[in-house]
């Protein structure tokens, strides 16, 4: 049986998991999370009471959290596309970014987007106004990061890659990168070319309603 991969393609974690997946070709069952299934929704559920995603399950083994995710299949299931290098060190950054992408564009650009779907009298503009800082100064030491490299964590695509995709992709949408970081923005174009993550973008393509702040007519 193969893998079965619980997600949603507008779900910027989910697609985080898929681009490791599409990068190699990994054969995988698609277990779709919406309302109209609720079958699948109440095995989701059951796999993680936590009620989120992307979850892989590999025979008897549930795997949670996008990262972690990525990591088994590096293990288990390697492809062509090493996306965790096989040098501690090299390794070591690829993680780093990971997780400055996760924690410092998808984090605050989340909360953005969440504040948004609040009842008025509970939105927290103090809140909003410091992740849009946090932005700013993520962007700007990515900027000077991509200066002088082809992806996140070096010339080979990676983890930090996969993490950066979607964190940029949406976070752009809620605070834009201006001109002012022209290496971020060919960065971000870059990764809309890569045929895993364009794929990915793709699949979402018919759920940009859904967005809460209004999707751009671009991308």
């Amino acid at each position: 049986m193969p893998m079965q991969l619980y997600a949603h393609p507008f779900s910027s974690y989910s697609q985080k998991a898929l681009i490791a997946l599409y990068e190699n070709g990994t054969p995988f069952k698609y277990r779709f999370l919406g309302p109209e299934d609720e079958s699948t929704l109440a095995e989701w559920m059951a796999l993680w009471p936590i009620k989120r995603f992307p979850v892989l399950v590999d025979g008897g083994r549930t795997v949670m959290e996008a990262t972690i995710i990525i990591e088994y299949l590096g293990l288990h299931h390697p492809g062509p596309t090493r996306l965790i290098p096989e040098d501690a060190d090299a390794a070591l950054d690829v993680r780093m970014m990971d997780r400055f992408f996760d924690n410092y564009v998808m984090i605050p650009m989340q909360k953005i987007v969440f504040n948004s779907i609040r009842p008025e009298e509970a939105r927290d503009a103090y809140g909003v106004d410091e992740a849009r800082t946090m932005l700013d100064t993520a962007y700007h030491w990515l900027n000077g990061r991509m200066a002088d490299r082809e992806w996140a964590a070096g010339n080979g695509f990676s983890l930090a890659d996969c993490a950066a995709a979607p964190s940029l992709f949406y976070a752009d949408w809620v605070h834009p990168i201006t001109e002012d970081f022209a290496h971020l923005r060919a960065y971000r174009q870059q990764l809309l070319a890569r045929p895993s993550f364009a794929r990915a973008v793709d699949e979402a393509r018919p759920y940009r309603p859904l967005f809460p702040l209004g999707a751009p007519d671009r991308d």
